[in-house]
Parts: C-alpha cells; structure tokens; sequence
C-alpha cells in the first residue's frame, strides 16, 4: 500500500470511526458534536497504540490497560465518568458493527473504524 492510499485509508477510518463516538455520544451523553467525535477517535487511536506498544505484550494486563488507556480518553472528552465513557465505547463498537455489516453485502469497500477498538 502506497502512502497516498495508506492516509486515505486512515482519513476515511477516522471519519468512520467519528460516527461511531458520535453516535454513542449522542444515545449515552445527549448531546455531542461530530468534530468532538472525529478528535477523539483520533486521539483515541494514538493512546490505544501507544499504550498497547508499551504495555500490550503483558498478557491480560496488557490489553486491560490498553482499553482502559482508551476509556481515559473517552471519559476526558466527554462528561459523565467512567460508566459513560464505557457505554459511548459499546454503542460506537456496535454502531459501525452495523454499518459494515449492512454495506459489506452492497459491494461497498468498507474500511476500519479507526479510534473504536475492535472495528
């Protein structure tokens, strides 16, 4: 994969990933902006990678701070605490669930979601 397409592929993750946060955000805490969503699925990202290089080797302990590192993120950007940010992360999770699922058999080449784990 070249370079040009490699940052195509993590802008239009991030956009897709926003969705998701934003989606959550919206269900979970009332009240969001897309442009919030799309800034913590991008920093969301960096902690997630960051933290699981360091730390995602240890195993069970690893992947557990990984995703707590990500809720940290989630609950910093949005208000509510620690449940909140755990349910913005669920609903994002299954929103782009959904979404791949319902383009996929379209034909639509569908990337990942950057900034939701496990997308």
């Amino acid at each position: 994969m070249g370079l040009i397409t490699g940052l195509i592929t993590f802008v239009v993750g991030v956009l897709v990933g926003g969705i998701g946060i934003y989606v959550g955000a919206e269900l979970v805490g009332g009240g969001s902006s897309y442009e919030k969503a799309v800034t913590a699925a991008i920093v969301g990202s960096l902690v997630w990678a960051l933290v699981g290089t360091f730390f995602g080797w240890i195993p069970l302990l690893g992947p557990a701070l990984t995703f707590v590192a990500y809720l940290g993120v989630l609950n910093v950007m949005y208000d509510g605490g620690w449940v909140e940010a755990a349910a913005i992360a669920v609903v994002a999770w299954l929103t782009l669930v959904v979404v791949f699922t319902l383009l996929g058999p379209l034909g639509v080449g569908v990337f990942s979601g950057v900034g939701v784990p496990g997308v």
